[in-house]
């Protein structure tokens, strides 16, 4: 495979990256074709900048520089940290597939598990026959990158009809330094189906990394789907997710994010609502302290009729933080009897904390009911007041103004064990920050 040479945002070369990658990319001649237009592609582009207008709040050039070279597959050592962290952070009651370093670890994973309706196989596999994995219809560098440089992940098909007796739990551990991980899966879940599908984005003693991950997710008609990212990654990591959804008719899809680490990170989502009579609900938290930047960039797609979108975002700010939102509501010209509405709100803890938030709706249509908000304030000094009075230390009687603050956004996590599992991320959040 010959690969030219890329360039970083600060114009160093990249090369030698993808020249020691190039014997652990798997794929057919097809995908080896497809990986070198993804390349070409990010080197006429570059990492994003505040000069392109989806990035103007998120300056990779500037945040992060350049891109590290592919972490090595991992040895014993690395699983056995990597088999700490999942005891760690894995859900109870969840089947797992683990991603160590971008490589997917079976001896970690419960894929014997796994309920009859479910089909796994890896990215790696996968990549064999289908080129088709690697292309998405967006033109974003950061997209381009990973799919020229997408090691592994998992290709998970759910089979029409099925009830899945427990979520399935997608955990990526990083465990080498200064290296970065590019992965891509894909889930299709069928007609029918209900499933419960979570991220989770943790360290295993690794520092200084770099995760850039696409998720592809299809959902047929008459689905009922929870997906749930948590990103607790290293405080100086990197992680760049981007999540494509199509969503069919009559189908209810619940998402939640939580980002509380990494020193720089977004999620970008783009879903589509491709079938009548869908539900969205969309609901995100972002904790953030220290210098850390957290983005998250949504963009929903009524394309057709009668469909309701519900946004809750909450971002919780400290030190010099900096927290963005970008949403976008896009209204079809046949999408009549849309339900469109987002809110977002920050809470500012010190005065050199920063929040961006850029809500918009493109609507086509006359006959919609679609609304936007934004907010961003400091904590109430009344209630402050109240709570200290009552013998609270300050940074307790906080604890719970914050609680209550990002609650609205975590209730609306269904299944309660899952409800409880986030909550403790908060929390635990919150005695790092005291």
């Amino acid at each position: 495979m010959n690969v030219a040479v890329a360039k970083t945002g600060n114009g160093r070369a990249v090369g030698d990256l993808f020249a020691s990658a190039e014997g652990r990319l798997p794929g057919s001649p097809a995908v080896i074709a497809a990986r070198r237009e993804a390349f070409e592609s990010y080197e006429r582009l570059g990492l994003p900048h505040r000069r392109i207008e989806e990035w103007k709040y998120t300056d990779l050039r500037a945040l992060v520089g350049e891109v590290l070279p592919l972490a090595a597959a991992p040895d014993a050592a690395a699983l056995k940290r990597a088999a700490e962290a999942v005891k760690a952070h894995g859900i109870a009651g969840a089947r797992k597939l683990v991603l160590v370093d971008g490589v997917f670890a079976a001896e970690l994973s419960d894929v014997k598990a796994l309920a009859p309706e479910v089909s796994l196989t890896t990215l790696r596999e996968a990549l064999e026959k289908d080129a088709g994995l690697l292309t998405t219809a967006s033109t974003d560098a950061v997209i381009a990158l990973n799919a020229a440089l997408a090691t592994d992940g998992v290709v998970l098909s759910i089979a029409e009809g099925a009830q899945l007796p427990a979520p399935i739990q997608i955990i990526h551990v990083a465990t080498a330094a200064s290296a970065s991980a590019f992965t891509r899966s894909q889930i299709a879940i069928a007609k029918g189906a209900r499933a419960t599908i979570i991220e989770s984005f943790v360290a295993a003693g690794a520092k200084a990394y770099q995760a850039n991950d696409a998720v592809i997710v299809s959902i047929g008609d008459n689905a009922d789907v929870a997906h749930i990212r948590l990103m607790d990654d290293a405080p100086d990591a990197v992680n760049i997710t981007s999540q494509f959804v199509t969503v069919g008719a009559n189908t209810r899809l619940n998402f939640f994010n939580m980002t509380s680490g990494a020193a720089v990170s977004r999620l970008q989502g783009f879903i589509t609502l491709a079938g009548e009579g869908s539900d969205l609900s969309i609901n995100g938290v972002n904790l953030l302290k220290k210098t850390e930047h957290g983005d998250t960039t949504l963009v929903v797609d009524h394309a057709v009729p009668n469909c309701v979108s519900r946004e809750i975002f909450r971002a919780v700010i400290d030190d010099r933080a900096h927290s963005v939102f970008q949403g976008r509501i896009i209204v079809r010209p046949d999408a009549q009897k849309t339900d469109g509405k987002m809110m977002t709100r920050a809470l500012l803890l010190s005065d050199e904390a920063e929040a961006d938030n850029k809500p918009e709706l493109e609507i086509f249509a006359d006959d919609v009911s679609c609304g936007h908000g934004a907010t961003a304030g400091a904590l109430d000094d009344s209630l402050l007041f109240y709570l200290k009075a009552r013998g609270l230390p300050e940074k307790q009687a906080q604890a719970l103004l914050i609680q209550a603050f990002v609650g609205e956004a975590i209730e609306q996590i269904a299944d309660d064990g899952l409800r409880e599992h986030v909550i403790g991320m908060a929390e635990r959040w919150l005695e790092r920050r005291s």
